[in-house]
C-alpha cells in the first residue's frame, strides 16, 4: 500500500556569493549561443585536473636495510639513549609523544615487544625530524571567456601557464640500532608536504607507518 505524504518544497533565493559556479551557469544561459558548452568545458577540464591531482601515489618511503642481519633474532626494542625533549616545550614534547605512541604500535604489530623498563632490548629505535622549503608548480589553471562580436555569442576555454609556489617539505627518519653490535640495521625516511593538520595525531601515526611500512616482520 502507498501512502502519499504532502511535502512544502520552499524555494529561496541562492547565495551567489557563496556558490559562485552557480552565477556562471546563470549567466551563461542569459547569454545563450555556445555559452553554456564554453562552460560545461571548461568544468570538464577542471574536474580531470582534480582527479589527476587525487591519482597522485602517495609519497614512498626510502628504506635501507643490512642484508646480513635476520630479524627474527630480535625480539624487544626500546629507545636511544638522550632522546627525551625539553619538558618545558609544550609543542614539542607532545610532538615526540606522539611520534613514539606511533613507533611502538607499528613495532608492535609488527611482532616485537616493548622491553621493560630497566632492561636492555635487542633493538633501540631513535627517529629524528627536519622541515626544508620547496619550490613546486601549481596546476594548469582554467579560464573562462564568453562575450559577443557584433551580435554573435562566443566563448572559449584559455588554460594558464603553471606558476611556482613554496611550501614547507617535512621529513621524518627512523633508525633501528642492533643493541649488542651498536650498529644501525634498518632506516626508513619519509618525507611530504605540511599542512596545518601535520602534527595531528592521524597524520602522525600514517606518516609513521608509511615509513616503517618496509620494516620487516618477525
Amino acid at each position: 500500500v502507498a501512502i502519499l505524504v504532502p511535502v512544502l518544497l520552499v524555494a529561496e533565493q541562492p547565495d551567489l556569493g557563496t556558490f559562485r559556479n552557480l552565477a556562471l551557469a546563470l549567466e551563461a544561459m542569459e547569454r545563450g549561443g555556445n555559452a553554456p558548452c564554453v562552460l560545461n568545458a571548461a568544468n570538464e577540464i577542471a574536474v580531470a585536473g582534480f582527479l589527476a591531482g587525487c591519482a597522485a601515489p602517495p609519497p614512498k618511503p626510502d628504506t635501507m636495510r643490512d642484508p646480513s642481519v635476520n630479524f627474527s633474532n630480535f625480539k624487544t626494542f626500546g629507545w636511544t639513549a638522550g632522546d627525551a625533549v625539553d619538558a618545558g616545550d609544550a609543542p614539542l614534547k607532545l610532538l615526540d609523544a606522539n611520534i613514539r605512541a606511533a613507533v611502538v604500535d607499528v613495532m608492535q604489530r609488527k611482532g616485537y615487544v616493548e622491553a621493560p623498563a630497566g632492561t636492555t632490548p635487542d633493538l633501540r629505535i631513535a627517529y629524528e625530524t627536519a622541515k626544508a622549503e620547496k619550490l613546486e608548480n601549481n596546476p594548469v589553471r582554467v579560464g573562462i571567456g564568453v562575450g559577443s562580436w557584433g551580435g554573435n555569442m562566443g566563448g572559449s576555454v584559455s588554460m594558464g601557464s603553471p606558476s611556482v609556489r613554496n611550501f614547507t617539505e617535512g621529513t621524518l627518519v627512523v633508525h633501528a640500532i642492533d643493541t649488542v653490535r651498536n650498529v644501525e640495521v634498518w632506516q626508513g625516511r619519509v618525507s611530504g608536504k605540511m599542512t596545518k593538520g601535520s602534527v595531528e595525531p592521524a597524520a602522525i601515526r600514517q606518516a609513521v607507518g608509511v615509513a616503517m611500512a618496509d620494516f620487516p616482520v618477525r
